[in-house]
């Protein structure tokens, strides 16, 4: 049996470097508000394919062949009674980790998306301006899956150039650790909770497999780079910290 050269691994990590980027780049497209390209997607199976490749790729399972929302009404309806009502002027199922104690840990909803935010200024995100998207809200989970996605693209980008992909992996894994893994159980505990008013199928589905995906995503860059450190505490990394490099 011949040993697999240096340049096919590259290519099998960038394979599934592509996968886990579209994984992301879906869910986050579907965590935002619902868009008539969305639902359409939805409706034509372009996203069921997409979903059902990427999720082969890092899995080896099948993605459900799952029923779209009826229109773009109801899926924004359903998104609408999930995400944003709720009582007392909160969202049954809130998508800011800020607005859950439990990630605060003690933090301030302001401290805690500093910190969220040090990660992106680290690698030159600004905060989005106007209708650009959400990251003038660095704890939103579109935000968090959006940088996930933007992290694959470096850790891909370094292997092609031969360079050090090390420094990205440990951000992934550190960032999933910190926050985006604690952020779906707690979306996912909320959701069970809450009860069905009407969410897609698709995304009530992410919503149920992300958490534990992600757990797997963090264990094996643990394996790759490390385990994650403990911090004291979860002070902000500032853009000159070597943390990653």
């Amino acid at each position: 049996m011949t040993q697999p050269t240096a340049a096919s691994a590259v290519s099998e990590q960038t394979a599934r470097l592509a996968a886990e980027a579209s994984l992301y780049r879906l869910a986050a497209a579907l965590f935002g508000y619902p868009l008539a390209e969305t639902q359409q997607a939805l409706e034509d199976g372009r996203l069921h394919a997409a979903l059902s490749s990427a999720w082969h790729t890092l899995t080896g399972d099948a993605w459900p062949a799952l029923p779209p929302s009826a229109s773009l009404d109801d899926m924004e309806v359903g998104y609408m009674a999930t995400f944003v009502h709720g009582r007392r002027g909160k969202p049954r199922v809130a998508l800011l980790g800020s607005a859950y104690d439990a990630l605060l840990a003690g933090e301030t909803p302001g401290g805690y998306m500093l910190n969220v935010q040090a990660f992106y200024r680290h690698f030159g995100l600004q905060a989005a301006q106007g209708d650009e998207g959400h990251l003038d809200e660095p704890d939103h989970l579109v935000s968090m899956l959006e940088f996930c996605a933007l992290l694959c693209h470096l850790e891909t980008q370094a292997l092609n150039r031969q360079g050090d992909a090390a420094p990205y992996r440990r951000a992934r894994r550190d960032f999933i650790a910190r926050y985006l893994a604690p952020m779906l159980h707690a979306v996912k505990e909320r959701h069970a909770s809450a009860g069905n008013y009407g969410l897609d199928a698709t995304l009530a589905h992410l919503i149920a497999v992300l958490p534990e995906w992600a757990e797997r995503e963090r264990a094996r860059l643990e394996t790759q780079v490390g385990p994650c450190p403990e911090p004291g505490s979860r002070a902000a990394a500032s853009p000159n910290q070597a943390m990653w490099d």
